[in-house]
C-alpha cells in the first residue's frame, strides 16, 4: 500500500456502479479502497477483485469468529485480491493469530471504534486489543480518527505499526488531528463519496493530510 496521500476511501456504497463512479473520480487522492459488507453483499464479492486492480483493497468484514472460521473467511478475501483485511481482536488472540497466518501479516485489528458507542465495550480493553495485535504479528490497529488522544496512546502500546484511523468528515474527526495524534492512515468514507463532486472532496482532504505531516 503506497503512503503518498495517506488516505483510504471508505467505499460504502450499494452498487457496481457507484462504486466504479466514486473510484474513478478520486482515485489519484486515495491510497487504498476499504470495502466493507454494504459493498460487498450489493455488488459480489467478485468487487473486490475489480477493486484491486485500480486500488489495493481493504477487506473491512470485521471478522470476529473462532480461529478455524477466521481462517476461512480470510483465504477467501485474499484469493480475492484483498491487500489486507481487518478483524476484531475481541474474540481473543488465537482468533487473531489465525487472521494474520491467513493473511501472511496483512491485517488490522480493530482496538477501539470511533462512533460514540464505541466508547461502551471497545475503548475500555482497547489498550489490550492494541497488544493483542503487536503479539500476534499483525500489520497495524484501526483506531479513532474522533478521539486523536486514544490514537496517541495506543501508539504508545504498538510502537512502529501502523495506525488506520476512520471517522473522518461524517463522524467529526479531522483528518490533521489524527495524523498529527500518530496515524498512518486516516479513513473518510461519505464525506467523500456523498460529496457533490467526490474528487474534490478526496483533493482537499489530501492536501490537508500532506500539510500536517
Amino acid at each position: 500500500m503506497q503512503k503518498k496521500n495517506r488516505v483510504i476511501l471508505a467505499l460504502d456504497v450499494t452498487s457496481r456502479a457507484d462504486a466504479l463512479r466514486v473510484v474513478g473520480a478520486v482515485k489519484d487522492y486515495v491510497d487504498a479502497i476499504k470495502i466493507n459488507w454494504p459493498l460487498i453483499l450489493a455488488a459480489g464479492p467478485d468487487i473486490i477483485t475489480e477493486m484491486s486492480k485500480v486500488k489495493d483493497v481493504i477487506c473491512d468484514m470485521k471478522i470476529s469468529d473462532i480461529p478455524n472460521t477466521n481462517r476461512l473467511i480470510v483465504e477467501q478475501a485474499m484469493a480475492r485480491g484483498a491487500s489486507a483485511v481487518i478483524c476484531h481482536g475481541f474474540a481473543g488472540d488465537d482468533s487473531v493469530k489465525a487472521c494474520v497466518d491467513a493473511a501472511k501479516g496483512q491485517v488490522f485489528v480493530l482496538t477501539e471504534m470511533s462512533h460514540p458507542g464505541g466508547k461502551q465495550f471497545t475503548a475500555p480493553v482497547a489498550d489490550q486489543l492494541a497488544a493483542i495485535a503487536k503479539a500476534a504479528g499483525a500489520r497495524g490497529i484501526v483506531a479513532p480518527a474522533t478521539r486523536p488522544e486514544r490514537i496517541a496512546q495506543l501508539r504508545g502500546i504498538i510502537g512502529d505499526l501502523e495506525i488506520i484511523a476512520p471517522g473522518v468528515g461524517a463522524q467529526g474527526g479531522k483528518a490533521s488531528d489524527a495524523i498529527r495524534a500518530g496515524a498512518d492512515y486516516i479513513i473518510v468514507g461519505r464525506a467523500i463519496y456523498e460529496a457533490p463532486d467526490p474528487r474534490t472532496a478526496a483533493k482537499a482532504i489530501a492536501d490537508e493530510v500532506r500539510a500536517s505531516v
